[in-house]
């Protein structure tokens, strides 16, 4: 199945959250979703969700639009916990199974096993408020899985995870995308985004700016330059065309270039001043990405 954001646009009053966002997620695929606070990341899941109502433009499951039936299908993960404080752990999870469909039987097996999978299950008799933040979090995430959704949409499942349980997390998600099921989820922590995601969806201001691999929207920045000329006086590679000095202290200088700069043109730059002993392309990572597009 293949998740369609189709043009979505919402507004509140004056406030544009959303300006005709678009993107998929694939059969299989996990698509990282960043941006910062108050981007659209959240409003965007809700709308797929059926939550909040579009303005404009629509989602789309394999084509077809999403109603309740469609809905029944996703597993969801808000970024508030949205569980029962005073409900039993595993009486929860059997419940939210059974409004997804599940019989009775085969909601309460489905239960055990996400309990154990995602190291719970000596907690399926506490209540979840006697749980600490992050078992909160599993529980959470077993709310989303327990019905065998056909799509994940999840907003930050990974905040306030110890690194055990964000290991655990990842491999769900890996499994899950290798049984086909399009994963769609949100974080601030793009080292992890970048090393678990096949797609980054960046947006900004309610819209996006880059959808693709990270060698993608690699190619689409500019390229870091790391040069290093101890002889070289303060601004020697100012005016230089297509180069911005990012920063530069004890001979060394970063430099950002853009697709059309002359590396060619910096080395010779660098070498009119001196010894040249380091010049090195860096390859940014979703991090320095990140902060480009922002920007």
């Amino acid at each position: 199945m293949t998740l369609e954001i189709d043009a979505l646009s919402k507004r509140y009053g004056e406030t544009i959250a959303l300006d005709g966002v678009s993107f998929d997620v694939r059969p299989g695929e996990i698509l990282g979703f960043v941006g910062s606070n108050g981007a659209g990341k959240t409003t965007t899941m809700r709308i797929t969700l059926g939550v909040l109502a579009a303005d404009a433009g629509q989602v789309r499951l394999d084509g077809r639009p999403v109603d309740l039936d469609v809905r029944r299908t996703i597993g969801y993960m808000p970024e508030e916990r949205g569980l029962y404080p005073k409900m039993k752990v595993g009486e929860q999870l059997t419940y939210l199974a059974e409004l997804h469909g599940m019989g009775r039987a085969d909601a309460r097996r489905a239960s055990v096993h996400w309990a154990e999978r995602l190291g719970i299950s000596a907690r399926l008799t506490s209540t979840v408020d006697a749980l600490s933040l992050g078992n909160q979090q599993r529980v959470q995430l077993a709310a989303a899985l327990v019905h065998d959704p056909a799509v994940l949409v999840l907003d930050e499942p990974f905040s306030g995870l110890d690194p055990v349980a964000v290991d655990v997390m990842s491999e769900v998600l890996r499994e899950k995308a290798r049984a086909g099921v399009p994963v769609l989820f949100s974080s601030h922590q793009l080292d992890l985004v970048q090393r678990l995601c096949d797609r980054v969806g960046i947006i900004v201001a309610g819209r996006m700016r880059t959808v693709g691999t990270v060698a993608e929207v690699r190619r689409g920045a500019g390229v870091r330059l790391e040069v290093h000329a101890p002889g070289a006086a303060r601004g020697w590679a100012d005016g230089l065309p297509g180069v911005t000095v990012e920063g530069a202290a004890d001979g060394r200088t970063t430099l950002l270039l853009d697709r059309h700069a002359d590396d060619q043109g910096v080395l010779a730059a660098a070498l009119a001043t001196g010894p040249v002993h380091g010049f090195t392309v860096r390859t940014p990572s979703l991090t320095d990405l990140y902060r480009e597009v922002v920007a």
